[in-house]
């Protein structure tokens, strides 16, 4: 067979070779579903002990968080028990607009913000200070008595630390109130005067919770490279210095990781704190969204309403958290995701 009779026939061959060559690509790019789902059990058995080490927190997530979000319709419908959830008469924004427009909501609002921000803003740097005060010590059991000491109120209840507050603020036998009658003052209503209630609930949390925030930030300074504070030092580095271009960038991705979880919480003011603290005459200064909606929605049986507001929440907090973790990504260049 001559030259040009084999590469007529090879020419002729090219486009069945390209054809098959095609279809074996898009078989091995898209398998089917059923490969697909045996790929995912044969993973699954070969990891299985690790999922069984994960099925504890995996139920607790499916019972207690995403099980309730079937029973959140009910922010829509005007809720009757008798009639269950399903069987409940649709009523639309309703009760939304009930709390909107309720005399109450920027009052709420505001104060919810308040202490949110409050805590977050003056919480955060305390804990950092602290956390970096921790690190550059070099006597370990002074370092180890003071982490005792501002751990432990996070293993409190609000109810033992209203006790402690009661001890400290009592107008009558208060600790602090003797010592400014001492130097002729006046004693002071702390818990049931609305111009010193903000302070003092922004105040017991920071002590409450500061310690604990500080594992945080700590865990973060222990896993800096020892190797840079020693270059740092060889080089004549100060304290100040090496906590400045060493210590804060190391644990600027833990920083804003927790800004960014605090900001989607930004209405959660603490609702067991609040309610433990706060009584009638600090209504104006004290209620937030919680613990109205508690008044409301428990002990007046409006559960629609309450789901409604736990609702504006949720979708609130997801906004929130979604812009931060926007402009975090755009300006520090750390990000959730």
């Amino acid at each position: 067979m001559s030259m040009d009779a084999k590469g007529a026939l090879t020419e002729g061959l090219e486009p069945t070779n390209q054809i098959e060559a095609g279809v074996k690509k898009k078989v091995i790019a898209a398998p089917s579903w059923s490969m697909r789902l045996r790929r995912t059990g044969r993973a699954m058995w070969r990891h299985r002990w690790l999922y069984l080490l994960m099925s504890p927190s995996l139920l607790y997530f499916l019972i207690f968080k995403y099980g309730p979000l079937w029973n959140a319709q009910i922010a829509f419908k005007d809720f009757k028990p008798l009639l269950g959830v399903w069987g409940s008469p649709w009523a639309g924004f309703t009760h939304f607009e009930t709390f909107i427009n309720s005399f109450y909501f920027e009052q709420l609002i505001f104060n919810t913000v308040i202490f949110s921000l409050a805590k977050l803003i003056l919480g955060m740097p305390i804990a950092i200070m602290l956390a970096l005060a921790l690190h550059e010590t070099w006597f370990h059991r002074y370092r180890t008595v003071v982490q005792t000491m501002v751990y432990l109120p996070h293993f409190l209840s609000w109810v033992i630390m209203f006790g402690v507050l009661l001890m400290l603020l009592s107008p009558d036998t208060g600790l602090i109130n003797q010592i400014i009658e001492r130097f002729g003052g006046e004693p002071i209503a702390f818990l049931t005067s609305p111009a010193w209630f903000r302070q003092v609930v922004i105040g017991s949390d920071i002590w409450k919770e500061t310690g604990w925030s500080t594992i945080i930030y700590l865990a973060a300074l222990l896993a800096i490279s020892p190797h840079l504070y020693e270059a740092a030092t060889v080089d004549g580095a100060s304290h100040l210095r090496r906590i400045w271009h060493i210590s804060l960038p190391g644990i600027l991705p833990v920083i804003v990781l927790v800004t960014l979880l605090r900001l989607g919480n930004i209405l959660d003011a603490g609702f067991n704190q609040i309610f433990i603290l706060y009584s009638v005459p600090v209504y104006s200064v004290g209620d937030i969204i919680d613990t109205w909606v508690y008044r409301q929605g428990i002990l007046q049986f409006q559960f629609s309403l309450a789901t409604a507001v736990g609702l504006f929440k949720g979708v609130i907090g997801l906004v929130l958290i979604l812009v931060a973790n926007r402009v975090a990504k755009r300006v520090a260049q750390q990000s959730l995701f």
